[in-house]
């Protein structure tokens, strides 16, 4: 019996690898859940002390690593691989971490506290972070992968402080060459060095960053001294008044009954007034007619969406003059329809800003829903774009800087914040001046104030979708951020991310010419581009950062506009997809069309 190479070559003989002749000893090879290929032997004498290990492979699974494996080939992330007197490995979480599944001692770890997240709180002091998070040591072990920067000749103090104050380290390895290594989350292949042996782990520790302490959350109840008498008030007063309470519900369902009047004749009227929605957002409200007529009964077509179709048309406004409007009409009746339609007139509405397309007015007669926006004339950021010849690369800056700017508003300066859900050049309209207007909030998605991230169905277009909406976790503005980052890379390459004539995906290629530090392939012939290799650069790693996978990795939009405009610098960006089940190309491959 022979273990084989996958060239077919001889690993080795099983037989050479037995201490004892195969005549006094059963034998019997055993392929282990966790990777371990190993011989034991039996003794044929009565009271042997059964099966004992005659060897296995690897030596040691927990140093074995692999390209396509999450986390060690044996372990978890987060998770110390401990090689075992039986050449088997143990896994074991940090302190301060845990399991996510108790019963899979061989899976992920987690962290027992709220972890650091980069913010925009994090751009008002670096040393803020200082006074919260910790770093807590962790002897002979090592963390090989993951790392994101490397300093020379640090101290210990040092080595801390640079962990401490960037809300992207998660841990650093630190050893007596003096060399700091900064890991990002989640931490992978984690090793610890056996007992006893030489080894270059003993010579090196790594600085788990942790939340200090623990902080409970007290729970105030009210135990006011009149409370007792108030419920027993109330419930007299209830128990003995149901005359009163019938006279009130009475009164409630008239009124309820006028006002369902009252909303059913407004619906009937052609021209009826204004919804509470319009009055307060100060929109037009128009008659199906009226569009039918703006539209020259729908037969310019300006394009195609998700959930409807747009046309060009004509309204009067105030002094008789004509003024080009774009009406998005919706092509099926149905309640997710309905569902958008409300959506985008409360959200369009109520956002003002000159890198967004305005809402004019709207129509919600019978069954008929339409849109209508101020017209744009110079078509979307696709036709621009992925034309010959290529745009200068001054508009290209400028409207990578606008859209930017757009999306933070969204994001961050209106009443309730929006997460676009469908960032696309398609769905960038370009102005008489060339300024960029983002359009089409049909997916848009409300999240208040004070809620952090939302779940949904899946939303957007293929190649610009985010990794999360394949795995059902939270969906954040995290995910407008990923697909700006792929339209940034289209915008400075002037190339499709997802092209069927050609066999390279553009963030792969991104990636590698980066790496390679071959950004001129990037820009081909671009003299204008070529002259300004510094900001090619930045934008290229500005891209590369919003399309990381983990989307805690990703910078905001505040960020990075701040780094469009140069005001922050911008580091070397990891490889965005290192340890994904789902390679790069196979995301831009998924996803609605």
């Amino acid at each position: 019996m022979y273990v084989l190479r996958s060239d077919n070559a001889t690993r080795f003989g099983i037989k050479e690898n037995v201490p004892v002749s195969s005549g006094d000893v059963y034998r019997r090879a055993v392929l282990h859940f966790d990777g371990v290929f190993a011989q034991y032997h039996h003794s044929k004498e009565q009271g042997s002390n059964g099966w004992e290990l005659a060897w296995a492979v690897p030596d040691n699974i927990c140093e074995k690593s692999s390209e396509e494996a999450l986390g060690n080939v044996a372990c978890g992330f987060n998770s110390i691989c401990i090689l075992g007197d039986d050449q088997r490995p143990k896994c074991q979480c940090p302190e301060k971490f845990s399991l996510m599944d108790p019963s899979d001692e061989y899976g992920d770890c987690k962290p027992d506290f709220e972890m650091q997240t980069c913010g925009p709180e994090n751009n008002e002091t670096e040393n803020v972070h200082v006074n919260v998070y910790e770093l807590m040591r962790v002897d002979r072990t090592n963390w090989p992968y993951g790392d994101y920067q490397r300093y020379k000749n640090y101290d210990e103090d040092t080595c801390r402080n640079a962990c401490l104050s960037d809300c992207f380290c998660a841990a650093v390895v630190f050893g007596n060459d003096r060399v700091c290594w900064l890991k990002r989350f989640p931490l992978s292949f984690g090793q610890r060095a056996p007992n006893g042996n030489h080894d270059d782990r003993r010579d090196s520790y790594t600085l788990i960053k942790v939340l200090k302490g623990v902080v409970d959350v007290p729970v105030t109840r009210y135990r006011g001294r009149n409370s007792g008498w108030l419920i027993i008030a109330c419930s007299v007063l209830l128990g003995t008044s149901a005359l009163f309470n019938f006279i009130l519900l009475a009164l409630y369902r008239r009124m309820n009954k006028r006002e369902k009047r009252k909303k059913k004749r407004s619906q009937a009227r052609d021209i009826g007034p204004a919804t509470s929605t319009a009055v307060e957002l100060n929109l037009r409200v128009f008659t199906y007619r009226e569009l039918v007529v703006a539209t020259g009964d729908f037969m310019d077509e300006l394009g195609r969406g998700g959930f409807g179709i747009v046309y060009k048309g004509f309204i009067k406004i105030s002094g008789g003059d004509e003024v080009a409007v774009a009406v998005k009409k919706l092509d099926r009746v149905a309640q997710e329809n309905e569902k958008e339609f409300k959506n985008e007139v409360k959200v369009i509405g109520q956002i003002h800003h000159k890198n967004l397309v305005r809402l004019i007015g709207f129509c919600n007669e019978g069954h008929s829903r339409l849109i209508v926006y101020e017209f744009i004339p110079h078509g979307t950021l696709a036709d621009f774009l992925f034309r010959r010849p290529r745009p200068s690369w001054e508009d290209t800056k400028r409207i990578a800087v606008g859209i930017a700017r757009g999306i933070l508003y969204l994001h961050e300066e209106c009443k309730e914040q929006i997460i676009h859900c469908d960032i696309k050049p398609q769905n960038i309209l370009l102005d008489a001046s060339y300024n960029p207007r983002i359009s089409d909030f049909g997916l848009a998605k409300l999240l208040m104030m004070n809620q952090t991230h939302t779940l949904t169905n899946i939303r957007g277009t293929k190649g610009y979708v985010a990794p999360e909406w394949f795995r059902n976790s939270p969906i954040t503005s995290k995910v407008d951020v990923y697909s700006y980052g792929v339209m940034l890379l289209e915008i400075v390459c002037c190339k499709k991310a997802v092209d069927l004539d050609e066999s390279v995906i553009l963030i792969d290629w991104a990636y590698d010419c980066f790496r390679d530090r071959r950004l001129e392939d990037l820009i081909e012939d671009d003299l204008e581009a070529i002259e300004d290799m510094e900001m090619v650069e930045r934008y290229v790693k500005i891209g590369i950062w919003c399309i990381q996978e983990e989307s805690g990795l990703r910078p905001n939009m505040r960020n990075i506009t701040q780094m469009l405009e140069g005001v922050t610098q911008v580091r070397d960006p990891p490889n965005p997809c290192p340890y994904s089940v789902l390679s790069c190309d196979e995301y831009l491959s998924c996803g609605p069309v």
